[in-house]
């Protein structure tokens, strides 16, 4: 089997287009369908349902991309092991992560890491949106949540809990709220999926729902219109903590709740096959993380 043409058909699941499998490996649609006709015969079955307007895996398909995945990678990790020579991280490293914890963790983590590895060449796709890392072709997924899902590789590299800020200017004129009964009644600033906000009370789950003049679907927008004192906001810590270090925003504890503890992952496809450079880079990512990560915490005092 040409691991070639594997790759080849990972490519095709992943943008869902030969014409799109053409453009980017730089040769044409009709060379594409031939290479991925002859895997099939090769295989003795049809991976992908074709029409003139639609591309989608057929059952074997879906069944034959893990497996190629693993091919893939264990190919990639071979030839790692033996062309580095000791000299340091190379090959293409393939990471999505959100546009925040983006822009303020990883692109500094990356650039440190091309610094010291001159031969490592990094792609970064940056999404609020969860990504299909298999099937988009993507080394490592940097995400915030709650927990890991069952279904995930993934490691925790820092804490990233849910808190409520707002700016100094707006506490000078309005006041905080002391508990979630008086929070309901001052001017909330909300992002679009958050009508309303975690907590926990008594170690159960706890939502309370807000209402203010702003909803906006970005974190920049929410944090920028809390900064400017529109009202109050829930970020996570990783979203805001730049501006409270400085001054822009301040913490607001809440006794009768706690805050909703969620952490940032790497979710990666396997870890059997992790070449070197997803390594470094999922270590690299929790060393810069752990610096600051907030303290945890076991009541409803708050976090200093």
């Amino acid at each position: 089997m040409n691991l070639a043409d594997v790759a080849l058909f990972r490519t095709i699941a992943s943008l869902g287009s030969l014409s799109a499998a053409a453009r980017q490996l730089g040769t044409t649609p009709m060379l594409v369908s031939r290479r991925l006709a002859g895997l099939e015969a090769e295989l003795g079955a049809r991976l992908f349902h074709r029409t003139t307007r639609s591309l989608s895996l057929t059952p074997e398909g879906e069944a034959f991309l893990p497996h190629a995945i693993t091919l893939i990678e264990a190919r990639d990790s071979a030839f790692e092991s033996v062309s580095s020579g000791g000299s340091g991280l190379s090959g293409m490293l393939k990471i999505t992560a959100p546009n925040v914890i983006g822009h303020s963790v990883v692109v500094p983590v990356v650039a440190e890491l091309i610094a010291d590895n001159p031969a490592l060449r990094v792609d970064l796709t940056l999404s609020d949106s969860v990504v299909d890392i298999a099937t988009a072709g993507l080394d490592v997924a940097v995400r915030v949540a709650e927990m890991k899902p069952s279904d995930m590789i993934a490691t925790r590299v820092a804490d990233n809990p849910f808190i409520v800020i707002a700016s100094p200017g707006y506490v000078a004129r309005f006041g905080t709220p002391a508990t979630t009964e008086d929070l309901v009644s001052h001017p909330c600033i909300k992002l679009h999926a958050m009508d309303a906000w975690p907590f926990r009370r008594g170690g159960e789950p706890h939502r309370v729902r807000i209402s203010g003049p702003i909803s906006a679907n970005t974190v920049d927008a929410v944090r920028a219109a809390c900064i400017a004192g529109v009202g109050i906001a829930m970020l996570t810590f990783w979203d805001v903590h730049k501006q409270i270090a400085h001054g822009e925003l301040q913490r607001i504890v809440l006794a009768d709740v706690e805050p909703l503890e969620v952490g940032i992952w790497a979710v990666f496809s396997t870890r059997t096959q992790m070449p070197a450079r997803v390594r470094a880079f999922i270590d690299a990512l929790r060393d810069r993380c752990l610096p600051g990560s907030p303290t945890p915490r076991s009541g409803p005092a708050g976090r200093p």
